[in-house]
């Protein structure tokens, strides 16, 4: 078993809704995040799924430190990164890369691939020229890249090469985490078990640990150790690749599968169509917050919510299914 690199602990974020255009006063919050609890571990991956809204993202921008948590803790190397000093704090920031979604506008058009690479190092840890000219060249060859590339603008690159560009600049500061956030949803089919394929190589040279956001469940299946699915705020399910793969308890996590492309042509699955729209962050239901779309809803379902407990051995589940209230 790995070490432990992160742990995040009843995480919450909460934003305010406002009234009133000069004097403002908060009417409610959206609850985008609500008691978040994970950990990953030294040359792992988490993957990280549920539908649009459910706060996947959230959590990745405060594992970013883009936004501040409303309570909760996010324990980096065994220290809360809210209590670090400032040197403590840019050697987190360092240890903590992100590749976005679209590698068309997350790269300047105007600069150079060289010099998009070695911004990062320049504003940590500036060095000579001619060392920085061989850095830049040598993450390129790691992603797959020819050195001469260095001179060439983003545009001149196709989609697939601009995703690896995002992740030699994510290298560039030899980070412990990298936050991966649809990495490959903007890619073209053909192209993305390429770099599902280098981000796995990647890891495995230099011991990453990835944190992916994605609603592609087979690039989940493919890279992820662990998985947490998300439904508006909370886990409702955590377990290993092959757990959830070959057997996913919650209601919610069957009809995620069952909607997703199978590995094999011949794969016979149920179909579970899940009713209704994603309920308001806003105002969540009562009691289990998917229980007003689950087919196997029950009284207690709608009174009480369900904790995320242990179902087998490291898989948990967040469900009255599995778990009846004592």
């Amino acid at each position: 078993m790995s070490d432990t690199l992160v742990e995040i602990r009843d995480l919450k974020k909460y934003f305010p809704v406002m009234k009133g255009v000069i004097f403002q006063k908060p009417i409610g919050w959206v609850k985008a995040v609500d008691g978040v609890s994970y950990t990953i571990g030294t040359g792992e991956t988490l993957g990280l799924v549920g539908e649009s809204g459910c706060g996947k993202t959230t959590t990745s921008k405060l594992l970013l430190m883009l936004e501040k948590p409303t309570s909760g803790a996010i324990i980096f190397r065994g220290h809360d990164i809210q209590t670090l000093e400032k040197n403590e704090l840019k050697t987190y920031r360092r240890g903590v890369q992100a590749v976005f979604q679209d590698p068309f506008s997350s790269l300047n058009p105007r600069i150079r691939v060289g010099d998009i690479i070695a911004e990062p190092v320049v504003v940590n840890e500036p060095l000579p020229k001619a060392q920085m000219q061989e850095r830049v060249q040598e993450l390129l060859r790691l992603v797959g890249l020819n050195p001469g590339a260095s001179n060439l603008f983003p545009h001149e690159f196709s989609g697939g090469q601009r995703q690896r560009i995002a992740i030699a600049r994510a290298l560039s500061l030899n980070p412990s985490l990298i936050v991966l956030d649809e990495p490959v949803s903007a890619l073209d089919v053909s192209i993305r078990a390429q770099i599902m394929n280098l981000l796995q190589d990647l890891q495995q040279q230099f011991g990453l640990s990835y944190l992916l956001i994605a609603h592609d469940l087979a690039a989940v299946l493919h890279l992820s150790t662990n998985i947490a699915v998300m439904y508006l705020g909370k886990i409702v399910e955590f377990g290993t690749s092959d757990e959830l793969r070959h057997k996913p308890l919650h209601p919610y996590t069957q009809a995620l599968f069952s909607a997703a492309l199978p590995s094999h042509p011949d794969e016979q699955r149920e179909e579970i169509i899940i009713a209704g729209e994603v309920p308001s962050p806003l105002n969540p239901p009562a009691g289990c917050r998917f229980h007003p779309r689950c087919p196997f809803a029950k009284p207690v379902c709608s009174e009480i919510e369900p904790a995320l407990r242990s179902a087998t051995n490291g898989h948990q589940v967040a469900c009255h299914l599995y778990n009846e209230p004592s």
